[in-house]
């Protein structure tokens, strides 16, 4: 195995798991628990005199709400919640006071996505102390299915929360639903993700990258990705036939998202599952372009800007050797 430095090592592992492999590499990761560490101060308390004379006391725990979230727009979560729940069945919401993170794998230890939701994402954006939210992703989608596309989305959450509370409001009429989702325990372990400088990094259209995926995934289980100075090649090859599809790095003036951007410091290519890349596309609809970072080594990386300085990450392990 190369020399790996210490932060990179957890992206390493990623890269060197075989498709469907079922074995995690723990030793490769720098693990820290992804619950947020819990305040040792006591709850509010409110203290009452029950007569002058006896001097009783009465004290009761108030439970504020710790975590308030008003989001403009419930359709960018409901989104990002169906762009992912493909992948990751149960996962923690982790919130403070910089945003909301989800950061999960897949059941196969190839995938992972990371989701940040900054606080500038929302308005207002309240969160007194870390608190994690485990939901199950199918649960909240049926809830989520409730908001109309332009209703205002506030999630709400109590100290020590067993529920989340999502207020779906109506931007043109006086309609406001409610609802409380049951939340779960879930230990999950967070990894590290180290900043890498890529090998090649490609920005170009989400819907041009998904009616390629789309299309080679006819012919192939796998694509292979190819950055050189003439451009970036998608290829395939299966039983019926193989097929390809090259860009060329062009600008375009007048929808400045339709241009193909392509910064190579050397030539790189990797194999990659297209049924991952596929279920990756279903985040198109949160960005108008997206970004394809590629090194020998290390997984793909497929990211989705959002508005706010937010982001949806999805890292991919490359395959290797006789998984090709």
């Amino acid at each position: 195995m190369p020399h790996i430095s210490g932060k990179n090592q957890a992206l390493y592992a990623l890269s060197r798991v075989a498709l469907n492999s079922k074995v995690p590499h723990p030793k490769f990761f720098n693990h820290t628990t992804s619950q947020p560490p819990q305040s040792t101060a006591f709850p509010l308390q409110s203290t009452y005199f029950l007569n002058n004379n006896s001097r009783q006391k009465l004290t009761c725990a108030i439970f504020s709400t710790v975590l308030e979230a008003r989001l403009e727009q419930a359709d960018l979560f409901k989104k990002v919640v169906d762009a992912i729940k493909d992948l990751v069945q149960d996962c923690n919401f982790d919130c403070n006071d910089s945003g909301v993170a989800l950061q999960a794998m897949d059941n196969s230890h190839v995938a992972l996505v990371s989701m940040m939701l900054k606080a500038e994402s929302f308005s207002p954006y309240r969160c007194d102390r870390n608190v994690a939210l485990g939901v199950n992703l199918t649960s909240l989608t049926k809830v989520l299915r409730a908001a109309q596309t332009d209703d205002i989305l506030t999630l709400k959450a109590e100290d020590a929360p067993d529920v989340l509370n999502l207020v779906f409001e109506s931007s043109s009429n006086d309609r406001l639903s409610e609802y409380d989702l049951k939340l779960m325990d879930i230990d999950q372990e967070h990894l590290g993700i180290p900043d890498t400088e890529y090998a090649a990094t490609i920005s170009m259209p989400s819907s041009e990258f998904s009616r390629i995926c789309r299309d080679l995934m006819a012919l192939s289980e796998s694509v292979a990705i190819e950055a050189s100075k003439d451009g970036v090649k998608f290829s395939c090859a299966g039983d019926i036939g193989n097929g390809s599809v090259t860009l060329r790095s062009h600008t375009d003036n007048e929808k400045e998202e339709n241009s193909i951007a392509i910064d190579l410091s050397e030539p790189v290519s990797l194999t990659f599952s297209l049924k991952y890349l596929v279920n990756f596309c279903k985040a198109a609809g949160l960005s108008k372009t997206v970004k394809l970072c590629l090194s020998s080594e290390v997984p793909l990386l497929v990211e989705y800007a959002l508005s706010g300085n937010s982001y949806l990450r999805f890292y991919l392990a490359p395959k290797i050797g006789d998984d090709e």
